[in-house]
């Protein structure tokens, strides 16, 4: 099959940039970009890819002069079960923390979850979170200290907090080779099995309490670096809510989204303007 040539277009905003798309491309080359099979070239995947996780439209609504929907719904298939979007998060933290005189692997993280409303694609998975009085699914987060994304679990809404940081904590120490000694948390997490399922995997917990006379909103030590990631993630529209039939979908477009903006700030400090 003839492989189509890129077409002329004025960029989105959303569209990468060359020096971003040297750092990307290896990551998502999971084939010759020559292959017989291969229709459309990779970074016009990708490109339509990011454009629809910020902008929020449903994947048959792709503008035209991106590849077909079915194109580049199943080419993220492919590269979020290869691990791709991953790979690419884990390496732009290590270079983040080196620039910011950290050591590349952390040794302390912060844990927290945000319930995300349900559609009609997703419902059919969806539990109901009482405390927020929502239906939908529960998005559970490992960050760093200076808030990049570490690992990553999707449940249903009415899954505790609590329940998930064993899951987490093997993820973490997964990822960063067993360095992580301690993990903030909120009162959400408070209690012996939580404490104990971190223990296993060499974490001590570490809960952030709200001061005893609260008025208004209260920046809490350690505990705000996960809730501005969360508030990064929400500017995508396509993450405003749950509208992902697969939870692993749901999953990996939050570390697409995570990784364009990491690759900005990484072209911010290397490419001279």
């Amino acid at each position: 099959m003839r492989r189509r040539p890129r077409a002329k277009r004025k960029p989105y905003p959303s569209t990468i940039t060359d020096e971003e798309w040297e750092f990307v491309a290896p990551y998502l080359t999971l084939c010759r970009e020559d292959a017989r099979q291969r229709e459309y070239p990779s970074r016009d995947v990708y490109n339509a890819l990011r454009w629809m996780v910020r902008a929020g439209a449903p994947w048959r609504w792709l503008p035209n002069d991106f590849p077909p929907w079915e194109i580049v719904y199943q080419q993220t298939q492919r590269w979020i079960a290869a691990g791709c979007f991953e790979a690419l998060v884990h390496d732009l933290r290590a270079l983040l923390r080196v620039t910011a005189d950290r050591a590349p692997t952390p040794t302390a993280v912060v844990l927290d979850g945000r319930t995300l409303q349900s559609t009609p694609e997703s419902g059919g998975r969806a539990g109901y979170d009482g405390a927020k009085r929502r239906k939908g699914s529960k998005v559970h987060i490992a960050v760093d200290t200076l808030g990049h994304l570490l690992a990553l679990r999707v449940t249903a809404a009415d899954a505790q907090e609590r329940a998930q940081v064993g899951a987490l904590a093997a993820d973490v120490q997964t990822v960063t080779g067993d360095t992580v000694e301690l993990a903030y948390v909120d009162q959400g997490y408070t209690g012996e099995d939580p404490a104990m399922a971190a223990a296993a995997h060499g974490i001590q917990l570490a809960v952030v309490k709200l001061p005893q006379a609260k008025r208004g909103f209260v920046l809490l030590p350690r505990r705000w670096v996960v809730e501005r990631t969360f508030a990064w993630t929400a500017r995508f529209r396509r993450l405003a809510r749950d509208y992902e039939r697969l939870p692993q979908t749901l999953a990996g477009l939050h570390f697409i989204a995570i990784a364009g903006l990491m690759l900005q700030r990484v072209a911010s400090i290397f490419i001279s303007p």
